[in-house]
């Protein structure tokens, strides 16, 4: 038995060691506390609202009397979490309002996209927060890699459908959920696809640089239109985005462990894109990128003009846009 603790402990150590290494203590996410009302008569959408940072992210923004448009692939998931969230939000909440949305499918954002037009007379800000991580391949409905078809395309075409509205409604605000990753991707022009060589790391980071890019140059083109749009790295944090990464099953109890240390809570995640959907400080500003609730530098690679240029081309004939 003694020998088993050993063990166990040495096995333990190590794990909390490689762990330490890999995800150093993030900097402890200060909760923000805006003024109760601070989104009374404000139509906010968040896609992925039904679990992690979009779930705690929907919550903050209902306490603050917001219109909620819980724009999710999952809609019994939804509806669960919006109970959980009505009931957590007080007497005094905002509105929720479900409904369905596959980013893996451009019919789906574009059904979407019509109900929204016929149903919502304003939009204050759009958060494009849904995601995919490191999957085995896959294609959408449309035939793109899954990763960038989800975390990117599907984005790119809900933002386009939506900008109009965003445009009447200005003041308003675009927020991009991206992820530090983007560090370890490159925009394979000659592949986009990945259909000669597939690697669920590389794919995720390049989706999340094409988030930095596409903000880069929409900041851009909105210029002048009262439209900001601006993006954001949350940090490392526990939500259901990592379930198709494979752990050891004797692993998982000391990875969970680990997780509560090293990770952010949902809710400590979601202070960056409530600080860029809430906060008068940030009016008017855009095209940047921010991690706790601060403006982050970038690498070169994601303040590319011409490469954000070329994207941007090159999505919207993807998606179906170009003339």
């Amino acid at each position: 038995m003694s020998t088993a603790v050993l063990v166990a402990a040495v096995v333990g150590g190590g794990v909390l060691l490689l762990m330490r290494r890999l995800f150093p203590v993030q900097k402890a996410a200060k909760l923000l506390r805006f003024p109760a009302g601070t989104m009374r008569g404000k139509t906010v959408i968040v896609t992925g609202a039904n679990s992690g940072i979009g779930k705690a992210l929907a919550g903050e923004l209902l306490k603050l009397q917001a219109r909620v448009v819980m724009a999710c692939r999952d809609r019994r998931s939804a509806e669960e979490a919006a109970k959980d969230l009505k009931k957590e939000a007080g007497p005094e909440q905002g509105e929720v309002v479900i409904k369905h949305l596959d980013l893996a499918s451009l019919r789906s954002v574009r059904r979407f996209c019509e109900e929204i037009q016929q149903e919502e007379s304003k939009i204050d800000v759009l958060i494009n927060n849904a995601g995919i991580y490191q999957c085995p391949y896959m294609k959408t409905e449309d035939g793109f890699e899954m990763q960038l078809g989800v975390n990117h395309l599907g984005h790119f075409l809900l933002t386009h459908l939506l900008l109009d509205r965003l445009k009447a409604s200005a003041p308003s605000r675009i927020v991009v959920v991206s992820s530090k990753l983007y560090k370890y991707g490159q925009i394979n022009f000659d592949d986009l696809n990945s259909e000669s060589n597939y690697n669920k790391s590389f794919c995720y980071s390049q989706s999340k640089l094409a988030n930095l890019l596409f903000t880069l140059e929409l900041a851009r083109q909105l210029d002048g239109t009262g439209v900001t749009v601006n993006a954001l790295t949350p940090g490392i944090v526990r939500t259901k985005l990592g379930r198709h990464v494979q752990i050891p099953f004797l692993a998982k109890p000391l990875f969970y462990l680990a997780s509560l240390v090293f990770f952010k809570s949902p809710l400590e995640g979601a202070q960056t894109p409530l600080y860029l959907a809430c906060s008068p400080e940030v009016q008017g500003v855009t095209g940047k990128c921010f991690a706790n609730c601060e403006e982050e530098e970038l690498l070169a690679k994601a303040t590319d003009d011409r490469a954000a240029k070329k994207l941007w081309d090159v999505s919207r004939r993807m998606v179906g846009l170009a003339d």
